[in-house]
């Protein structure tokens, strides 16, 4: 990508409005719809369609520019990059609030999720260092994936996009999550009225707007964004548990034309469902991390990752891609 097409998309996003919003990504729920349970004709349909309409092209094209040859996710090993983003207009423009990498190992059958925290200090190609949820104000997804890819040294074969109206919707469509708060807390909902959600400790189960403010707060968590990702990782279990568990979905239909209005992806239907050997390892997926620390530079605070750990990480990423 030229900096000449850099600068115009950024020219055409930075008047968006931006607003720290929706702190978590719906791991792979295409396909848990497709693998649960729900595997009627009339949802296939849907669902096809429904990715059809939400699928884009990379400026690269299908193939990483770090693969040798093109791969395919019914039989070789993929990466996923799932990205939430701070976007409520319905151009799914903005900064990425949230960026998991999904690795699918075709022998073992198996999934690693990394989260990656949105103020890591990285290199974005380009730009310089800088937070890496700015990559996708910056130059979309092609420059987020590119700064990924820089970042991990292991290629990213595909990408699904969603905004936070797109997450609640699918919660509420699942009838709810179950958690177990470690604390109480408020937070503010969806129209940033503060202090509307209120969470109590311990076991219960969210509705969309709930889920969405348990994934947002970091303010009053102890643990900072530390604390939020592992909330993160909560929810994204506790929905992939009932997604699996479903038979029939009874707002399928106006769940597939939200997500054909708020995500965007590069796997066609086919490659979806080609995927169908990792069903059952949805319930156990390896969670892996790296480790760092809050620091200032210049009067910014950002996330600086931990050279050990970020070497560790790559070189499990690399064997469970078998790049």
């Amino acid at each position: 990508m030229t900096q000449s097409r850099i600068n115009k998309r950024h020219e055409k996003r930075k008047n968006s409005t931006l607003k720290r919003f929706f702190k978590t990504t719906l791991l792979i729920f295409t396909l848990l719809i497709v693998l649960g349970g729900a595997t009627a004709a009339y949802m296939a349909v849907q669902l096809n369609s429904a990715t059809s309409a939400a699928k884009v092209e990379l400026d690269r094209g299908e193939r990483s520019e770090i693969r040798e040859a093109a791969v395919s996710p019914g039989k070789d090993s993929v990466s996923v990059l799932f990205l939430g983003l701070d976007d409520r207009t319905g151009e799914l423009s903005g900064r990425s609030d949230a960026l998991m990498l999904a690795t699918f190992n075709a022998n073992d059958q198996d999934v690693k999720l990394l989260s990656i925290p949105r103020d890591s200090y990285v290199n974005i190609p380009g730009r310089g260092m800088d937070k890496i949820n700015h990559a996708h104000a910056y130059g979309g997804i092609d420059m987020t994936i590119a700064t990924v890819e820089e970042l991990l040294q292991v290629p990213v074969d595909y990408f699904v996009t969603l905004n936070f109206i797109a997450f609640m919707e699918i919660v509420d469509t699942l009838g709810g999550v179950e958690v177990d708060s470690p604390f109480a807390f408020s937070e503010m909902d969806s129209h940033d009225n503060k202090g509307a959600i209120s969470i109590a400790e311990g076991p219960q189960t969210l509705n969309g707007e709930e889920a969405l403010a348990y994934a947002r707060m970091r303010k009053n968590d102890p643990q900072g964004d530390i604390g939020r990702g592992d909330r993160q990782k909560q929810l994204m279990e506790a929905m992939m548990k009932e997604a699996a568990s479903l038979n029939t979905i009874t707002r399928f239909g106006s769940l597939m034309d939200s997500l054909e209005r708020h995500m965007t992806l590069n796997l066609s239907f086919g490659e979806i469902v080609s995927m169908h050997g990792y069903a059952t390892s949805m319930g156990s997926i390896e969670q892996i991390s790296i480790d760092g620390h809050n620091t200032r530079i210049n009067g910014v605070s950002y996330y600086q990752l931990e050279d050990e750990s970020l070497n560790s990480v790559r070189q499990q990423l690399k064997e469970q891609l078998d790049y």
